[in-house]
């Protein structure tokens, strides 16, 4: 039986862990049972957005009505966009090309199964032909995650899409008549914009009341009504059945609150309902490694799991599944697993930013307004609209109109941004600086009788960091679209903040 220092299960962020063991001169192998690069450079963020520009362009074409210009668009060079999109995928062709030719490492392309705490067997994904069987002394999972299918009687007779064969075999010839896809969060979002800019005709089936529920309720709204100009968009809406009728794909569908039911047809199905762990696939329960109720690995401050010399980064935590949280955690644990035991470091979550590539754009980072009222602070709000400075009513965003974006930011009492959220154009570019607020304050001096070894972001923050006050005190390029984030704390407003009344004594 073969014997390793290290084994990366997964080639995605899980690369950046076996670089250092590999110049390190350690024994390692990688397990993939797909292309090299996961999910990101494969079969999701970077080829969808080569799709997604696109669409943008369309949108925007559209939009130019609005300040005087009319857009013809005269072709569209589906044959194009895809060459485009299949050259970033086929980046992965290199990546295995030179991971074949390092000496201290033996690629492994399978299903990989742990078999004890430390010792896996790699099979064949087509003939199941057994292709390892080894031991390591560390393990890093670094998995994925993969497309969670939901309960659809009948839908498994039917050869549907997901994110994971839509950019493999199932990638369209040239972009469908018409399509269903059931779910309303980030993948169905995406999706949706692309294809209905592209001229199918889009039905989004969505079970909750709102879209991408993630963010404040006032995004899914705009964003609904945005949606709404250009597709259907069926809310409490739930996919309980899925057939052929007629050499259509259908869909039947039960309302939430009426329990009415009625079909819908199209030539094809996405499903974008979530995502679901690889937990099962590696069957990690053999190694006595701890998950939670929906299948996703635990992991503690230091991305360890509860067996010692296992860690699990990226997607297959559950965890906030953006390629850039991965980075970031692929850093940490190379640290954590390399460095000296004194000086491991702790992962802090408290400012993850996201997009949602959609049109209107989407920007997050940190909590909603509910979610920081659920965790016990006390906050202001604010919201300014595009159209409320002069390089939004430049782009063609007037106060009143369906489509004009906004800032929201949530702030505790002590003017900490807690949260910040923009919804449309380049709202992943404004909300970015909020997010280098969020994480600065780190060079104040700390108290000498401090020893610990990881201090807490809010303990070592001087008591500015976090706050808006670098905003407040900073000029704003004018005319810029910055001025809608820049500004938008004069439009502070107490939410549930306890105000102070004090007694006054005349003498």
């Amino acid at each position: 039986m073969e014997s390793y220092d290290l084994v990366v299960i997964g080639s995605g962020v899980g690369l950046s862990v076996l670089n250092t063991g590999l110049q390190l001169g350690l024994n390692c192998a990688i397990v993939e049972d797909t292309k090299m690069g996961g999910t990101c450079l494969t079969r999701g963020c970077i080829p969808s957005k080569v799709l997604v520009h696109p669409a943008d362009l369309i949108r925007e074409s559209q939009h130019a009505k609005n300040v005087g210009i009319t857009f013809n668009i005269e072709k569209i060079d589906w044959d194009l966009i895809a060459q485009r999109m299949w050259s970033q995928i086929d980046e992965s062709k290199m990546m295995d090309k030179g991971l074949s030719t390092v000496p201290n490492l033996k690629v492994y392309k399978g299903i990989g199964e742990f078999v004890g705490e430390y010792e896996m067997k790699v099979r064949d994904t087509t003939n199941h032909k057994e292709l390892g069987h080894f031991k390591a002394e560390r393990f890093v999972i670094a998995s994925g995650a993969r497309s969670f299918i939901p309960p659809i009687h009948g839908i498994e007779d039917l050869d549907y899409i997901t994110n994971e064969n839509f950019f493999g075999n199932r990638f369209p010839k040239k972009p469908w008549n018409s399509l269903i896809i059931i779910g309303g969060g980030v993948i169905a979002a995406e999706f949706a914009h692309i294809f209905s800019a592209m001229g199918t005709d889009v039905t989004i089936v969505e079970m909750l009341p709102r879209l991408v529920v993630t963010e404040e309720p006032e995004v899914s709204k705009l964003l609904q009504k945005s949606f709404s100009k250009h597709m259907t968009v069926l809310l409490n809406e739930k996919a309980v059945k899925a057939y052929e009728k007629k050499k259509q794909n259908t869909v039947l569908i039960k309302n939430m609150e009426t329990g009415k039911e009625r079909e819908i047809i199209a030539e094809e199905i996405l499903i974008a309902a979530g995502r679901r762990s690889n937990a099962d696939i590696l069957k990690v329960e053999n190694t006595g490694v701890e998950m939670d109720k929906r299948g996703w690995i635990i992991t503690n401050q230091y991305l360890e799991t509860n067996r010692k010399n296992i860690w699990c980064i990226g997607d297959a935590n559950g965890l906030y599944q953006f390629r850039h949280k991965a980075n970031y955690e692929a850093e940490i644990c190379t640290n954590n697993i390399f460095g000296p035991e004194d000086q491991k470091r702790t992962v802090d979550y408290s400012a993850v930013p996201w997009a949602i590539f959609s049109y209107p754009q989407i920007g997050h980072v940190g909590m909603t307004q509910a979610e920081a009222i659920e965790n016990g602070y006390e906050i202001f709000v604010a919201i300014k609209n595009y159209s409320t400075v002069a390089k939004g009513f430049a782009m063609g965003f007037e106060t009143g109109n369906e489509d004009d974006g906004f800032v929201k930011l949530i702030v505790d009492k002590s003017y900490r941004i807690l949260g910040a959220h923009v919804i449309g154009p380049h709202a992943a570019l404004l909300v970015q600086p909020f997010v280098y607020l969020m994480n600065s304050g780190f060079t104040c001096s700390l108290p000498e009788y401090n020893d610990k070894k990881d201090i807490a972001k809010v303990e070592r923050a001087c008591p500015e960091a976090g706050s808006f006050m670098p905003i407040y005190h900073s000029m704003v390029i004018h005319p810029s679209l910055n001025e809608v984030t820049g500004w938008a704390i004069g439009n502070l407003k107490p939410v549930n903040i306890k105000m102070e009344h004090h007694e006054h004594h005349h003498s």
